[in-house]
């Protein structure tokens, strides 16, 4: 097996359990709410029609639901893509618990080889998903997909994961980091920058954080210098 199929494999198993364990919204885990900065996003929306939204990596629904019952009385639409069955059977789930299921539309790809339109989305929004597609050169090319796929005046919101480090609680011991993409902090802001050469910079923040996840039964803490970087398409 390959290193990329492991670490898939892997993700495809925590995900798996924390999609079957966990319920959105409710306290417990990073399913309880939604990215404050994502749903800002939308006030600089208020009033418009027909915006049409893509979450890329949208798993159950914890930004995409939560957007599309703020856009769904002006003709809104969301579009989620993900690879995960059991991701995209929960958010068909919990879109009809939130009455939302007429504004959101599913699609299983890799977002690592999903085609997007040109400039069809309003706003596409990609929250710790990028770093799981299969090489540096991918993470490239989806950036430059989103780019293209924007409406004029339209937003990229990106939240990634960069300097990424696993340990062993229990031991102290350093594991290998399940995530395919791994720059360094200040290598991943550069391709951001070069990528959206002439777009307005709206937001950019580098976030140091820590939480505790299980791999393999283990207790590991999940060290991250998380990037959240927004644009606008001028």
């Amino acid at each position: 097996m390959s290193r990329i199929d492991y670490i898939r494999k892997e993700e495809k198993k925590y995900h798996d359990f924390c999609y079957e364990n966990y319920k959105l919204f409710e306290e417990g885990s990073w399913l309880y709410k939604p990215v404050k900065t994502v749903i800002d996003l939308l006030t600089l929306f208020k009033g418009k029609s027909n915006l049409k939204v893509l979450d890329l990596g949208s798993g159950v629904g914890r930004n995409s639901i939560p957007i599309a019952q703020e856009i769904k009385n002006n003709n809104g639409k969301v579009v989620c893509v993900d690879l995960l069955d059991s991701a995209l059977n929960k958010l068909k789930i919990y879109s009809r618990e939130y009455e939302v299921d007429g504004v959101i539309e599913t699609i299983k790809a890799d977002i690592g080889n999903y085609n997007i339109a040109k400039d069809e989305y309003n706003l596409i929004i990609a929250v710790s998903t990028l770093e799981h597609v299969e090489s540096d050169d991918a993470f490239e090319n989806v950036i430059q997909r989103m780019a293209l796929g924007t409406k004029s005046d339209g937003l990229n919101c990106i939240i990634v994961n960069s300097e990424v480090e696993e340990i062993d609680i229990n031991t102290g011991e350093n594991l290998d980091v399940m995530m395919e993409v791994n720059m360094k902090t200040s290598d991943m802001i550069n391709k951001l920058r070069q990528s959206y050469d002439g777009w307005e910079l709206v937001n950019q923040l580098v976030k140091p954080l820590e939480y505790k996840i299980v791999r393999d039964e283990k207790d590991v803490l999940l060290k991250t210098k998380a990037i959240t970087f927004v644009v606008r398409k001028q």
